[in-house]
């Protein structure tokens, strides 16, 4: 009989008699990737066919699928990265930067138009990429060639997390621009690294998102449980969560350690003992889906670690403040691009 490694796809051809020798099921690690094939023996015979004698992967062998799928993601534009290298070149100039910029013209194209965008100040009066560096500086440029990277990216629909075409980038752009603002009053020397994290601190979902979606009935189950935040579904029905499979895009993405870092405890920064970036980005979020902006199933549900809270010194007139200039950011730049 033929059957089907769950994990790889190749085929094997088993001798019935091998299979008949066992009264339940047969389990045999795959030659080509050494993921576990499955077969139930009652099952066996010339009559049924491959995907009846393969099983249903579940704990490691699922998490090992879904890791493998990080493969399949699109990549960052290599723009992004060639950019990040030209800014941590002190010798680097302006041109540098626009030459990097310019070799991608459908992100070329998006970086302009932000550029003449009125919440930038120079609407209608950037010509060239060139120009915009000169005009709005190299940090700002920096800034709008990773939004514009990050857009493309972001901007699907999750069915699996209920969230619409949007949702997804309007959270991002609101965790980008609190976190940033977050830095800025409480530690200015990170408001970059908590800016690019904020942003793509969710980037795990992207992956996630349609084992959730085969799996929604018992999600959806155990998210009615009282208590039961929908981070806590992925813990105990995947094995971890969309913030742990972050880490690994980011690898494939090659963004800095520090950042990565953040973001894979961007739900639980205590954890690391004392990290800045993760406070900043873990804030962010909370305040974030405390604004309603792409919150998804139970965004509602969350809030922000008592630690996060009292080292960044935040009372409820503050998170106020925050909530308020998160959803004008988001606006602003949603109307602009």
């Amino acid at each position: 009989m033929n059957v089907q490694c769950p994990q790889c796809r190749k085929t094997y051809s088993i001798p019935e008699e091998r299979i008949k020798a066992y009264s339940t099921s047969v389990a045999f690690a795959c030659p080509s990737c050494k993921g576990t094939i499955e077969i139930r023996a009652e099952k066996a015979g010339p009559q049924k066919d491959a995907a009846e004698a393969t099983a249903v992967p579940t704990g490691n062998i699922l998490k090992k699928r879904i890791l493998r799928t990080v493969n399949d993601l699109p990549p960052m534009p290599q723009v992004a990265d060639k950019a990040r290298r030209v800014m941590a070149d002190p010798d680097s100039s302006f041109a540098d930067l626009a030459k990097v910029i310019e070799t991608d013209q459908a992100i070329a194209a998006r970086v302009l138009k932000l550029s003449n965008s009125s919440y930038y100040g120079v609407m209608g009066t950037v010509t060239s990429i060139q120009h915009a560096s000169v005009v709005l500086g190299m940090k700002t440029l920096n800034e709008l060639l990773t939004l514009a990277c990050a857009s493309s990216l972001l901007g699907s629909n999750l069915d699996g997390y209920e969230l619409q075409t949007g949702d997804l980038w309007r959270h991002s752009l609101a965790v980008a621009g609190c976190a940033r603002q977050l830095a800025n009053d409480k530690h200015p020397e990170l408001a970059d690294d908590a800016f690019s994290a904020g942003l793509i601190h969710d980037c795990g979902k992207l992956i996630l998102d349609k084992y959730i979606l085969e799996r929604k009935p018992q999600f959806d189950a155990f998210i009615q449980e009282e208590g039961k935040t929908f981070l806590d579904a992925e813990r105990d029905i995947l094995g971890f969560d969309h913030s742990q499979i972050a880490a690994d895009v980011c690898e494939k993405w090659t963004i800095p350690k520090k950042l990565t870092t953040a973001i894979q405890y961007h739900h639980n920064p205590s954890m690391l003992g004392h990290n800045e970036l993760a406070f900043l980005v873990h804030a962010a979020d909370g305040i974030a889906l405390m604004s309603g902006i792409g919150a998804g199933v139970d965004g509602m549900m969350y809030s922000i670690d008592r630690h996060t809270a009292e080292f960044l010194k935040l009372d409820s007139m503050q998170i106020s403040t925050y909530m308020l200039a998160a959803a004008e950011y988001v606006e602003k730049t949603v109307g602009n691009m």
